[in-house]
């Protein structure tokens, strides 16, 4: 029988939410509560079933996104999310023709990128996503972090730390969220859905165990940053406590900001250790501490991958340190985004076009992704052959362009 790959209609929703609950290996169980609160936040037109006879065998969504660039500009992306194929399916094209039609949409609606977080890192790259940012943790044992054990949490430099809840949170928050978009590229946005989930509101996926929240203020007052946290109650057989505290969300703007929050973090009573949470791999945690080594690498993982749909925005959307001009042969085998295109740009401006020059570096639309956010270094993925000099020098050149003094993050998971 022909698996027929569609929208999905009001009628079949719950059906769909069963099969994503199968895919991602969740109890095949959805309450009514549940379907009603997932049904009023998706955009059916945009969201796809695989259907065998009566029987839904893979999901696939999207909706619209903005994430931020190199100098605080921002692209309309095609975000793509709930991915799934049931297990008895596998194999069977079903994925490339939902991500076919889906990145199609997207650039038929003008969409520049598209983005999504991979569960396991080797499927996207087959359809032109590059791995755009990484995320790192780390476990802080603050008792040999060196911090002086009498310091009392309180900021050095004239600002505050207070204790807040999630109703504050949802009013300071996005502006804070903004502000680190505005020197981070990669931070996509988080509607008033986002922050809702996120401090408690709404329909959760897992049971909802209320976090602690701290903000710091600047002297002048302006809310700069922000934390939510959990603690756990461990103590040892000598009755000292051995408490963890585990970050859940963690923004702030200014290097002020980030200092404070960690250090209050480290110098709560009780706590024995800090676990970071997903953070940039550039995050100043462990050389805030002074003994970096008490910071131990949990994980190092690739994060939002982008899918380049619209090579003259992505380019010219960002800014760059330098002047400079390159030609590049960008390479996209399902024709969405492919060309040869001048790009001549300065710290004043950038301009991207198509040409018939000669190129002076050819590669993937994957790598694309990976050059336009700045997280990757022009000369190593040459050396690494993902990226083609044809031009001599031309490697050296697109790292003076590229690369960026922080490396993009991206804090939320969708």
């Amino acid at each position: 029988m022909t698996v027929d790959v569609r929208t999905v209609a009001e009628s079949e929703f719950p059906d769909w939410q069963r099969a994503l609950r199968t895919g991602f290996l969740r109890p095949p169980v959805v309450s009514d509560a549940e379907v009603a609160d997932r049904l009023a936040h998706a955009d059916l037109g945009r969201t796809l079933g695989a259907f065998d006879r009566d029987r839904i065998v893979a999901t696939f969504r999207s909706f619209r996104q903005e994430v931020s660039t190199v100098g605080g500009g921002s692209l309309t992306a095609d975000a793509i999310t709930q991915v799934t194929v049931s297990p008895t399916h596998r194999r069977r094209g079903l994925l490339s023709r939902m991500m076919s039609a889906d990145l199609a949409a997207a650039k038929e609606r003008g969409d520049a990128i598209a983005t999504l977080i991979a569960a396991e890192y080797p499927i996207y790259g087959r359809y032109g996503f590059g791995s755009a940012s990484w995320a790192a943790e780390w476990s802080v044992d603050v008792r040999r972090a060196g911090l002086d054990p009498r310091r009392s949490g309180r900021p050095e430099d004239g600002g505050r730390i207070d204790l807040t809840d999630g109703e504050e949170i949802r009013k300071v928050g996005p502006e804070v969220h903004r502000r680190l978009a505005a020197v981070r590229a990669g931070v996509t946005d988080r509607d008033a859905r986002g922050w809702e989930l996120g401090t408690g509101l709404g329909h959760q996926s897992e049971p909802w165990r209320e976090p602690y929240y701290a903000m710091y203020r600047a002297e002048s007052g302006e809310v700069e940053g922000y934390v939510s946290y959990s603690a756990d109650d461990k103590w040892d057989d000598a009755k000292q406590p051995v408490n963890t505290a585990t970050v859940r969300d963690l923004i702030a703007f200014t290097p002020a900001a980030e200092r404070a929050l960690w250090h209050y973090l480290c110098s709560i009573d009780w706590i024995a250790t800090v676990r970071s949470g997903y953070r940039a791999p550039d995050d100043p945690l462990p050389l805030l501490l002074p003994d970096p080594r008490a910071a131990r690498t949990l994980t190092y993982v690739d994060m939002l991958w982008v899918r380049v749909l619209d090579v003259v925005r992505v380019l010219e959307s960002r800014t760059y340190p330098v002047e400079g001009s390159l030609v590049l042969d960008v390479r996209d085998a399902d024709g969405l985004a492919g060309g040869r295109f001048r790009l001549d740009a300065s710290p004043a401006g950038a301009s991207c076009v198509r040409t018939s020059e000669s190129a002076d570096l050819a590669f993937d639309v994957a790598e694309l992704a990976v050059l336009a956010f700045g997280d990757e270094s022009a000369v190593r993925l040459a050396r690494l052959g993902r990226v083609e000099e044809t031009t001599a020098g031309a490697a050296a050149r697109a790292e003076l362009l590229f690369r960026t003094p922080l490396r993009p993050f991206s804090p939320d998971i969708f």
